[in-house]
């Protein structure tokens, strides 16, 4: 039950960074959000590791750590921030969300956790949609399907963040882990560090504010929750429980910036839900507790 609660709050707290990057991303260029993002986010994880006094990672974990924070925290934030300035936070949403059937079949080669038979039909089905919001998106211009592009490039860093995120789990501590993989994120990102200092001189406080917002509650908070219930569960079954975030996330879009996906976007996203629903059907392992897990 903590494990299905931690991935609720998750999947809310992810679908909100949609709507955040999109309203932060008028006034901070990708680059230069991902940053700032990740620095927050590093700073507050930072302050629950000096409260807690976990034991560090070994050695031998450093490299996954090091390959989750490059991929996920770094390439997978400036990537969807790139994507935002062109298409919608719901559009975004539903394109990023192919990641779950990513998730599942990198997780069946390389963590063995097997490929049931509904998969690749899932997988089928999830691609159709994709390609009915690129579609969709193109009718609004060239930029616009361009993001719909750069959307499913972020599904792939993010399917390969995480599966390389869950072997850790069996052997660290989730806050050590998160903690480590979003500093590693925010060096990746350095190089638009001036980027940064000279668009938060001429931001507004409601950019910054939504900047620091994304770094504490989605990231800090959000990828706590997240690794905690990866810890307990299987790659798979977890990327399913992200199926959840594009009607939230669309919710958000319309309630907070008064925007809304293309219509035709909104079958392929049905599509999308459905692979994903079709490829994770029968994926109900049983709940693995790690040898050291945070509390």
């Amino acid at each position: 039950m903590r494990s299905l609660v931690a991935a609720l709050v998750t999947v809310v707290l992810w679908a909100s960074a949609f709507v955040g990057i999109r309203a932060a991303g008028e006034e901070v260029s990708p680059g230069a959000l991902a940053l700032g993002r990740l620095l927050v986010g590093s700073a507050a994880l930072g302050a629950f590791v000096l409260i807690r006094r976990e034991p560090l990672p070994s050695r031998r974990d450093l490299p996954g750590i090091v390959f989750c924070g490059v991929l996920w925290f770094g390439i997978y934030n400036v990537v969807l921030n790139e994507a935002e300035q062109r298409v919608d936070a719901g559009t975004a949403s539903m394109l990023v969300n192919v990641g779950p059937i990513l998730i599942a079949l990198l997780a069946g080669v390389l963590l063995h956790e097997g490929f049931p038979r509904s998969l690749m039909a899932g997988i089928l089905v999830a691609f159709a949609g994709a390609a009915v919001i690129g579609v969709a998106t193109s009718e609004q211009g060239v930029a616009a399907s361009w993001g719909a592009v750069l959307c499913v490039v972020a599904a792939f860093a993010y399917a390969g963040g995480v599966v390389a995120q869950k072997p850790l789990l069996s052997r660290a501590s989730a806050l050590q882990v998160t903690w480590l993989a979003c500093t590693v994120g925010a060096l990746t990102c350095l190089p638009f560090a001036p980027s940064l200092v000279r668009e938060v001189d001429d931001a507004p406080a409601s950019a910054i504010g939504w900047m620091v917002y994304l770094g504490v509650v989605p990231t800090a908070i959000a990828f706590m929750t997240w690794a905690y219930a990866l810890a307990r569960t299987t790659a798979g079954q977890m990327g399913s429980t992200t199926y959840l975030v594009p009607p939230i996330a669309i919710l958000m879009g319309w309630a907070i910036l008064g925007e809304t996906p293309p219509s035709l976007a909104y079958l392929g996203g049905a599509l999308c839900l459905a692979g994903v629903a079709i490829a994770t059907r029968g994926r109900r392992p049983a709940i693995r507790r790690p040898a050291v897990a945070s509390r």
